[in-house]
């Protein structure tokens, strides 16, 4: 600083002026009584010594302020990226505290931890071209700062690029699918459809080296545009009843045949059973005559008269008037004229 510019200076020049003056002032009085004591004059104030004693602190405590200011802490769930006119010099991941160059180095911090990511809503067309309302969601975080900085810049970019990737995966995997399989978490063909995409999102963000990796994609909710909901409720509808008016007709199918089939199984065990009853009947009847012959071969003439009151058995009734003349032996029998 020039002495004009410089306050302390001119504080100086006015005290040294003021000490001369006080020394011309004592070399031109009288010499004192001896009598008298002496008093000796204050030594000046020495402005520069504590001028320099100012300065020094001045700098002290710059020194300090700036070496503060240019230290940082490192915390557990996040990146430092040290950053040099522009230029990645370091990423610091250990926690703990470092520095950086005054002035020419800055630092930015990059999250560690998950972080989720909602998803825009987008249409899907499936198999069945029924259109759908897709909402995801992804949980992801940074493996390679530097990567993720050289080719996305920052976290947004990051993002964009993951859902784009996302959005791409889900609507080729829904293209294979039917509406039905879609929504049934369950079903068999559908698969682990979460895991596939999120394994096929991330192959492509490992091609583009994002230095960033997701851990799974999640379907919050699946809509049905409002356009065609109502129409695509009534086409679901008249496909149920066609499906079950099918199952009725296969049940209905399913019932004649096996009526048919036991109507035949029991005409051939009736027609069995009348075929081997006719047999035994027949057999009994042999047998009866033959009895019936032998017994009647012993008394022609019993067999005779049991003939002749089978007969009556059969004509005569309680109305049947019969007209026997006296001397018949029938009528005798009846009349209990028996000799």
């Amino acid at each position: 600083m020039s002495n004009e510019q410089n306050p302390f200076k001119k504080i100086e020049d006015a005290l040294k002026k003021m000490g001369e003056t006080d020394q011309k002032r004592n070399s031109q009085k009288p010499d004192a009584d001896p009598k008298v004591t002496q008093m000796r004059p204050k030594k000046a104030f020495d402005m520069k010594k504590y001028t320099k004693l100012i300065i020094s602190l001045t700098v002290v405590f710059a020194i300090l302020v700036i070496l503060l200011s240019n230290l940082f802490i490192v915390k557990e769930n996040e990146y430092r990226v040290v950053r040099q006119f522009g230029e990645i010099t370091r990423i610091i991941e250990k926690p703990g505290m470092h520095m950086k160059i005054p002035f020419i180095q800055s630092v930015s911090t990059l999250p560690k931890n998950r972080m989720t990511s909602n998803v825009s809503e987008a249409e899907i067309n499936t198999k069945d071209k029924k259109r759908i309302i897709i909402d995801n969601y992804a949980i992801w975080h940074i493996t390679d700062p530097a990567k993720m900085i050289s080719n996305a810049r920052n976290i947004v970019n990051a993002e964009a690029r993951m859902e784009e990737f996302i959005y791409s995966v889900v609507r080729n995997e829904m293209g294979r699918l039917d509406y039905v399989n879609v929504v049934n978490d369950e079903d068999s063909s559908r698969g682990s459809l979460n895991d596939d995409v999120t394994a096929k999102v991330n192959k492509f963000l490992d091609d583009g080296n994002y230095g960033i990796k997701v851990v799974d994609v999640r379907m919050k909710r699946i809509d049905l545009p409002e356009e065609n909901e109502q129409s695509i409720y009534t086409r679901m509808i008249s496909e149920r009843d066609s499906t079950a008016q099918s199952y009725l007709s296969e049940g209905d199918a399913a019932k004649q045949k096996i009526e048919a089939e036991t109507d035949r199984v029991v005409q051939e065990m009736l027609a069995k059973a009348k075929k081997e009853a006719a047999i035994v009947t027949a057999q009994g009847e042999a047998e009866a005559a033959r009895i019936y012959n032998e017994a009647y071969a012993k008394d022609p003439e019993f067999y005779k008269l049991y003939r002749t009151l089978q007969s009556y058995t059969k004509v005569v009734d309680d109305e049947t008037m019969i007209i026997l003349p006296a001397d018949s032996p029938y009528a005798k029998l009846l009349s209990g004229n028996i000799e």
